[in-house]
């Protein structure tokens, strides 16, 4: 069944009235990065005719300052402006809307449920500790005292847990997710979390008779704060067709990567040159203090250069002065990269520099910095020197 795009109650856009939407959707897994004031909305023409889950349209609520929703083209995106419009919501085809559920609600967890709520999402929230739940359900959340009872009212439930053993207690658990789940409703771990982990939380879910993606992200706080990060999945194709318009509202690029174990093997890779990158980065700030260079300027060098990061213009000024504001805590790069070299030795593959680099947050976390951001690695580093 097409999907529909409702722009008022006397305009109605049709996927099947246009060819150039219909093109639009072909192309929707990336969207180029918008001002602020333009956010991502996914039309696809059509979804599996094997998918569970039932069809659902897209609408967009106008504010009583305008009767129109203006929609401008761009990239094969279709934009709308919240200056113009209050909220978007996803409908089943029955009219009642795609419930929502948020497990974790950390660093990564809050704001990107926040983000759906401001979308107008209908969300059901859980953490561990209730009053990380509180500011969401001032904002609109419903609560739920465990993953069960939220998997239970929701269509779709998404999971951001800390770590593989956080992922499988809360899914698997007493009153886990996986006791809420069946036939109809999806699972979407986007956790960062080892291929095993992943496969034994989807084998549960499936068991069910519910569907599972997995989706890790790439990105930190601020990414997941502006709708900005990247999400690696694989999994249940039909639930990733589901679910696109959420991850949407949450991000700005999306891969399907196949079979369950891809998309967190692709996560482990990117963090472990990430954390490869940091360490590195570090020695440079501190070996261009040690025979009399400004760091501040070696900064600024690098980002003019062709090995330009964000990451280096985003850490290195704060890392001058020896500030490690949290966006990633260094304990979870650490287990990161012991997870990707754990990938690697069981494709027997050598990984020498970030066995190194490995070291160096083990030494960081041993000085008491676990809960700094990963850029305090550099730490470990000064250490060894002052010794």
């Amino acid at each position: 069944m097409p999907l529909l795009l409702k722009a008022s109650n006397r305009h109605l856009l049709s996927s099947s009235s246009s060819s150039s939407i219909a093109s639009m959707a072909t192309c929707s897994s990336f969207c180029a990065q918008l001002p602020i004031p333009f956010r991502p909305v996914p039309i696809s023409s059509s979804f599996p005719t094997n998918q569970p889950f039932k069809p659902f349209s897209a609408q967009a609520s106008i504010s009583p300052a305008s009767d129109e929703l203006f929609f401008m083209y761009k990239k094969k995106c279709l934009l709308y402006s919240p200056y113009l419009t209050k909220t978007f919501s996803v409908f089943a085809d029955d009219g009642s809307p795609i419930t929502v559920g948020f497990l974790g609600l950390g660093i990564m967890g809050s704001p990107m449920a926040l983000n759906l709520i401001k979308s107008g999402c209908d969300v059901t929230v859980w953490n561990r500790t209730k009053s990380k739940c509180d500011p969401l359900i001032s904002m609109g959340a419903k609560y739920k005292s465990s993953p069960e009872e939220v998997t239970a009212a929701c269509d779709v439930t998404f999971a951001m847990l800390a770590d593989p053993e956080c992922a499988v207690e809360v899914a698997c658990g007493n009153h886990g997710a996986v006791s809420g789940m069946g036939p109809g409703k999806g699972y979407v771990d986007v956790s960062t979390v080892d291929g095993g982990t992943s496969k034994l939380i989807s084998g549960h879910i499936k068991a069910s008779g519910a569907s599972f993606l997995e989706a890790p992200v790439s990105g930190s706080k601020k990414p997941a704060e502006d709708g900005q990060l990247i999400f690696l999945t694989a999994g249940d194709k039909s639930l990733y067709e589901t679910v696109s318009p959420f991850l949407d509202i949450m991000g700005k690029s999306r891969f399907y990567l196949g079979e369950v174990g891809n998309g967190a093997a692709m996560k482990l890779i990117v963090n472990m040159i990430m954390g490869s990158m940091m360490a590195t980065f570090s020695e440079g700030l501190l070996l261009s203090e040690k025979v009399g260079l400004d760091p501040s300027v070696l900064v600024e060098v690098v980002s003019k250069g062709a090995i330009s990061a964000p990451m280096y213009a985003l850490k290195g000024p704060s890392m001058v002065k020896s500030l490690y504001p949290t966006a990633f805590p260094l304990k979870h790069q650490q287990k990161d990269m012991r997870l990707a070299l754990g990938l690697a030795e069981s494709v027997s593959q050598p990984t020498p520099i970030s066995a190194a680099a490995n070291e160096l947050y083990k030494v960081a976390k041993s000085h008491g910095l676990s809960d700094s951001d990963f850029s305090a690695v550099i730490e470990a580093l000064k250490g060894k020197v002052q010794s």
